[in-house]
């Protein structure tokens, strides 16, 4: 699988801000009161009771850092492998308090990504005989878009645009404030650079007959029946990429993709993903 690599400084700058409100004023007071300042730890994260796919170990690993360099962080399986109920997912060994005190952060961390990732992957292996890519959307956690973002990947899907100004998506309100379809899209052409792409929303075949004519890189088919997208990826015949969204779930999935668009874009692998069930175990002996 070829991830991107995540930003290092994103990596710190999240933890850090994590650790920070995690610890508070006065630290983890109960590992202080109750473990011996000397005190050595093992420990495996592992997963609990059901199957997933691995996405933020990175992140993981710098909480331990950040807690204390002491702490040695092994990872076992690598982001994007997918693994069963039990799996051991990393090792760490170091002084006991701060091994307990990174604990938290570095769960929640990588059970967020995990389950996002995890959820992804059914998406994307539920589509897997098609040409149909699953993708993401802005609906993700304030200040964890490039985690959850990098978490879809790792489950297979691709990402959609990372925010405001990465590409034009002109949309049913901008439509209606715009004056229509062809003034939306004349004037998106007159204000952007060569490099970047515009993509509008239809909700109906009409529509979509003036963007044909007008002329765009993407066209995003909102609310359709399975017939209406059959007919719209017979009439845009390859002159833009077709993108199917609008509550789409795993039920009605498989049906969308099988009508040859190339794109479908869902909130629900982010702003819908479970937490996945990770657990810190400390090894004794």
């Amino acid at each position: 699988m070829n991830l991107p690599v995540l930003n290092s400084l994103l990596v710190e700058d999240a933890v850090r801000a994590a650790l920070a409100e995690d610890f508070g004023r006065a630290g983890d007071i109960t590992s202080q009161a109750t473990i011996p300042a000397s005190a050595k730890a093992r420990a495996v994260i592992a997963a609990r009771k059901k199957p997933g796919v691995l996405a933020g170990i990175a992140l993981a690993r710098k909480t331990f850092e950040l807690v204390d360099p002491a702490l040695r962080f092994e990872a076992l399986l690598e982001d994007g492998e997918a693994f069963g109920p039990g799996a051991i997912l990393a090792r760490i060994e170091g002084p006991a308090r701060s091994l307990l005190s990174a604990e938290r952060v570095a769960l929640n961390f990588l059970g967020r990504m995990c389950g996002v990732a995890t959820l992804t992957s059914h998406y994307a292996q539920a589509i897997a005989h098609t040409r149909a890519k699953i993708c993401c959307t802005r609906k993700t956690t304030p200040g964890l878009r490039a985690f959850e973002k990098y978490a879809v990947r790792c489950g297979g899907g691709v990402n959609h645009r990372f925010g405001l100004d990465d590409a034009i998506l002109i949309k049913d309100n901008h439509i209606e404030v715009a004056g229509g379809i062809v003034p939306a899209l004349r004037a998106a052409k007159a204000f952007i650079g060569h490099l970047v792409k515009i993509e509008i929303e239809v909700d109906r075949l009409e529509q979509l007959r003036e963007v044909l004519a007008e002329g765009a890189d993407v066209v995003l088919l909102d609310n359709m029946s399975a017939t209406e997208l059959r007919e719209a990826v017979a009439m845009i015949d390859g002159r833009m990429k077709a993108e199917a969204s609008g509550g789409i779930d795993l039920a009605g999935l498989r049906e969308v993709a099988e009508t040859g668009v190339d794109l479908i874009s869902s909130g629900a692998l982010t702003h819908s993903a479970p937490t996945l069930d990770l657990g810190l175990d400390i090894e004794i002996g």
